[in-house]
């Protein structure tokens, strides 16, 4: 069983208002729910037909005291900031059935708020071998003279070493920070958050929360400390391309599954004359429709200035004439649109396409339609609206591209 000495209590020290529960699911957040005289108690770190004693913290939430009976599925996480850190929540399950119960949640999700049935077969695509040292990316939290990720349901510091779900290039660089860094004199006190991404051979450094601008000879001392330290954009291979990306651009997380996504994601796109890519980010899958699908043209929209300069550099670096990069809100774009496009492929935020982007695809009615979703919860209340309009939701896969983690990466497919 994995270590939750910070996250139990030894037997007898239970307190007065202690229950003992048996876990029925998993849900959506990483937290197991049981039930006490019909009321719903969420714990983390557990797994489904545990019984288990918890102390509830409110009328939901509660703290693992013990696992009186553990499941016979339970391992032993390789990490020894699991439990403690808040980054990971399923170290402690076999990777092939964190993929099973993701789709279960999955399923979950959307019938309760969409109030719609999910498709009889949702695929699922992963890398079993990759279920480590898959991150290209992560941040890490600065407290006096430490870096680290912060402790579960807390926003207290966990100092860390290693991090066994990030690149072995990203722990090169965490190590250098962590051991050497931060323990300087000449490191800023009031850097606060910082964060690396890697093409496992540059190391671009982000500074995300910093109380004080920062000169340049501190880059020029990353550089001089930091192995492969890039000043700025880096070039990232993936799906067939070279991409530019730079430090406020952003890239999928998953090295292994970049190009996996890039497939899913226009798997349905068909060819025509017209393809939207919202959310186009530096360009991933505008310029796959462009190249191999062949659209005579393919409009990428997106809002974030960095990313819509990289977007331009990649199609200009790869000949590619029949991008069009539009910086603008998504829903602005779409506003202003009257014909019909074959394809469209949505990427949003967490918050998912919203009420007036769904408006207005509703309103243009395309042919195709792919959500790239990252968010179960968002994505059922888009699809409700869509399907409630008319369009017919004919595939779905779940791609995992967070392992040991609960957040669920979705590809929906619509037809109109």
């Amino acid at each position: 069983m994995p270590d939750l000495n910070e996250h139990t209590s030894p037997q007898g020290s239970a307190p007065d208002d202690a229950l003992t529960v048996t876990v029925e699911k998993l849900v959506y957040g990483g937290d197991g729910l049981s039930r006490d005289d019909g009321r719903v108690i969420l714990t983390p770190l557990v797994l489904p037909g545990e019984r288990i004693t918890v102390e509830p913290l409110n009328k939901i939430n509660s703290r693992l005291l013990r696992i009186e009976e553990p499941s016979p599925l339970r391992v032993d996480a390789p990490c020894p900031h699991f439990g403690i850190c808040g980054g990971c929540h399923f170290q402690h399950a076999p990777y092939a059935y964190q993929v099973e119960q993701k789709v279960e949640i999955l399923r979950e999700v959307i019938s309760r708020v969409a109030r719609m049935e999910a498709p009889e077969h949702i695929r699922t695509i992963s890398v079993p071998t990759g279920s480590f040292e898959y991150r290209n990316r992560t941040q890490l939290h600065i407290r006096d003279g430490e870096a680290g990720y912060l402790r579960m349901g807390s926003h207290e510091l966990r100092p860390v070493e290693q991090c066994p779900i990030s690149s072995p290039r990203l722990n090169d660089a965490i190590q250098v920070l962590t051991e050497q860094l931060v323990r300087d004199r000449k490191w800023p006190a009031f850097i606060r958050t910082v964060e690396f991404f890697t093409n496992e051979q540059d190391v671009q450094m982000n500074v995300i929360d910093s109380e004080k601008p920062l000169a340049q000879h501190f880059f020029d001392w990353m550089a001089e400390t930091i192995p492969g330290f890039a000043p700025g954009a880096i070039r990232y291979e993936a799906a067939g391309f070279n991409f530019r990306v730079g430090p406020r651009s952003f890239f999928q997380v998953n090295r292994f599954l970049v190009d996996a996504l890039t497939d899913e994601s226009l798997r349905h796109a068909g060819t025509g004359e017209t393809a939207l890519d919202l959310y186009a980010g530096v360009g991933l899958f505008a310029l796959p429709l462009s190249a191999r699908h062949g659209f005579a043209q393919v409009v990428a929209v997106e809002s974030g200035a960095s990313a819509i300069a990289d977007l331009k550099s990649n199609t200009a670096r790869a000949g590619i004439g029949n991008v069009e990069p539009v910086r603008s809100a998504t829903a602005e774009y779409l506003a202003g649109l009257e014909k019909t496009p074959d394809f469209v492929v949505a990427d949003p935020p967490r918050e998912g396409l919203g009420k007036s982007t769904v408006r207005e695809l509703i309103r243009l009615r395309p042919k195709r339609l792919a959500i790239v979703a990252c968010d179960p919860a968002t994505l059922a209340r888009d699809l409700q609206a869509l399907v409630g309009a008319g369009f017919r939701l004919v595939d779905m896969a779940m791609v995992d591209l967070f392992p040991q983690t609960y957040h669920v990466e979705t590809v929906a497919h619509l037809e109109s």
